[in-house]
């Protein structure tokens, strides 16, 4: 690597492959990922200047990790399963509405952290809020429409 990073940039588009994944090696210190040359290239621009200006602040690290969280995902951006392993709904976003007809009324549902809020009452679960409203057991998302029929979603 030169002291130059634009002429480090520039290098990069005139490698091998096999060139790429060396620099690679010696740039992020693993073995590169088996994805294509435009993947590695991206990367490597994006690690050459990290090096060279600096990376994200701590606290602009801390505001990814905390939105990813509140979408549900690990640090990768994955989403994570639930702990009891089923597949579950999709994680939904904070502020989301779910609405709902029932017995004549409109039903509001909306996404908060931890949980559901459903008018002016915080809950754990669609399912406990489905319950207050039917006033017997439904699966929440299947009564809020978050499920197809069976093996759908």
């Amino acid at each position: 690597m030169s002291t130059d990073p634009r002429a480090d940039l520039a290098e990069l588009r005139r490698l091998s492959m096999s060139d790429l994944k060396e620099r690679w090696r010696e740039l992020v210190g693993t073995d590169p990922p088996q994805y294509s040359r435009t993947f590695l290239v991206s990367r490597l621009a994006y690690r050459i200047q990290e090096l060279a200006y600096g990376g994200l602040s701590p606290s602009a690290l801390a505001d990814m990790d905390a939105i990813l969280d509140d979408a549900g995902c690990d640090k990768l951006g994955r989403i994570r399963r639930r702990r009891n392993g089923g597949q579950g709904y999709r994680k939904l976003l904070i502020g989301t509405r779910l609405a709902r007809e029932w017995d004549g009324s409109r039903h509001e549902v909306t996404v908060v952290k931890g949980g559901f809020e459903y008018r002016g009452e915080r809950f754990s679960s669609l399912s406990a809020v489905a319950r207050l409203i039917t006033g017997t057991r439904w699966n929440g998302p299947a009564f809020f429409g978050l499920r197809g029929k069976k093996g759908q979603q």
